[in-house]
């Protein structure tokens, strides 16, 4: 049994750091952008996440709920909630499409429009404080690595975890 035992490691569990799990660290810069985010466009009262969909807008126009959520990887229910707050600030119409009358299209509205061009340069400012302190040559390579880490992943996201 000592044996096996010593073959195991001694049958000690050997704790991985946190500081050394890529998950742990990933979460945690997430949660750092998000503080940043609000302290550069908090004045705007805007997340992240509503700040992607208005950016996502202003590229297709007009796009239906589940594209939007597509195109920010997001579930279509928090999509549809996020949306739905934003039309309730009269920032995004969402109209029944009439071509199908399940789906709902949506666009900016001016106000949405105008609040993305006033909140452009904070959310910049946000993003770089983020990456702040890294080098512009570290930034760049982290930035493609994050990208190469979501290309090399496309079907994975937060609501397909639960089930695999």
């Amino acid at each position: 049994m000592r044996q096996a035992q010593k073959r195991r490691g001694g049958g000690k569990h050997r704790p991985w750091p946190l500081s050394q799990r890529p998950g742990y660290l990933i979460r945690r810069l997430h949660q750092i952008h998000v503080a940043l985010f609000q302290d550069a466009c908090g004045e705007f009262e805007v997340t992240p996440l509503q700040y992607s969909l208005l950016s996502a807008l202003a590229v297709r126009e007009t796009a239906d709920q589940t594209s939007l959520a597509a195109d920010i990887a997001l579930d279509r229910t928090t999509t549809t909630g996020a949306l739905k707050r934003l039309a309730a600030r009269n920032l995004v119409e969402r109209a029944v499409n009439k071509d199908d009358r399940r789906a709902r299209l949506c666009r900016l509205t001016p106000a949405g429009a105008a609040l993305l061009v006033k909140i452009e340069g904070a959310a910049r400012q946000a993003h770089r404080a983020t990456l702040g302190d890294l080098s512009e040559k570290e930034q760049a390579l982290f930035i493609e690595m994050m990208q190469r880490i979501v290309a090399g992943n496309p079907s994975r996201d937060s609501s397909a975890a639960l089930f695999d």
